[in-house]
């Protein structure tokens, strides 16, 4: 007797196909009748709900429209959106977008939150092994999403500490690197974002064992993010904690000042 084909896509992405199809099967509406309210059609419908292919953000909300879901689908693609994040990276996303401060230390590449998506897709270049161009599409566009804490409400507070280093190594090359550079000075201008450099000329600082992110949670937690090499950390211990915040906390006096900082970024942009 066959053995039923087991179903290899992910518990997210079976968890928002049910809930798709037992909305639309409550309205009475047939995968054809349904993609016509969507602009979509009944294969595209089908596709999804058996897992063949990925919901895109367009087709969650025109689903989300079309079935008059009340949030339900939308929160059930909030699970299925995680699964475009390394999954060593997954819980730190959801704690990154909740907070109410990040404060990060960059060593060896501009953070996530402050890259261009060129400068992103250009990380991929040199990926060992190499990486399949639509994943990297989907990583990059899962980055860019990430960029909506700087304006989400109530407003995050957020401090990042960028090697010299990191600014001087050119991804992509001087036009990917010049736009970056603009990049980075506009948002410097953010009221809720302090940028700062960490100058090669510095003999030493408080943060020479590694980059890392300090989180304050909504319920005022303060934890920290450690990564590195395709592996992570979260320490939530408060005495751990407490001594890496009170790192964090003395590199904030040891860089450039925000205004300082600027100016280096700009002299950079002007030697490419």
């Amino acid at each position: 007797m066959a053995q039923p084909k087991k179903n290899s896509s992910s518990p997210a992405a079976q968890y928002f196909a049910e809930v798709l199809r037992m909305l639309r099967t409550k309205v009475g509406l047939s995968q054809n009748e349904l993609g016509e309210r969507m602009a979509y059609t009944g294969a595209a419908v089908s596709a999804v709900e058996t897992c063949a292919k990925p919901a895109t953000d367009e087709f969650i909300e025109a689903a989300e429209k079309a079935l008059d879901a009340g949030g339900l689908i939308a929160a059930a693609a909030k699970y299925l959106r995680l699964e475009r994040y390394p999954a060593h990276f997954q819980g730190m996303v959801q704690l990154e977008q909740d907070a109410l401060t990040v404060s990060s230390y960059c060593v060896q590449l501009i953070h996530g939150l402050l890259q261009t998506e060129a400068y992103a897709c250009a990380l991929y270049d040199h990926a060992v092994p190499p990486v399949d161009p639509e994943e990297i599409e989907h990583h990059v566009a899962a980055r860019m999403e990430r960029k909506a804490l700087f304006d989400r409400k109530p407003v995050a507070m957020i401090s990042m500490v960028l090697e010299e280093a990191a600014l001087r190594r050119h991804i992509g090359g001087a036009s990917v690197m010049g736009r970056q550079y603009e990049y980075l000075v506009e948002c410097a201008t953010r009221p809720n974002l302090a940028l700062q450099v960490m100058p090669m000329g510095r003999a030493g600082h408080a943060c020479l064992a590694g980059p890392m992110t300090v989180i304050e949670t909504p319920e005022e937690v303060t934890l920290v993010y450690l990564e590195g090499q395709g592996n992570s950390h979260l320490v939530s211990k408060p005495d751990e904690v407490g001594v890496l915040a009170r790192r964090y906390a003395m590199i904030r006096t040891q860089a450039l000042n925000p205004e300082e900082s600027v100016i280096v970024i700009e002299q950079l942009a002007g030697e490419l």
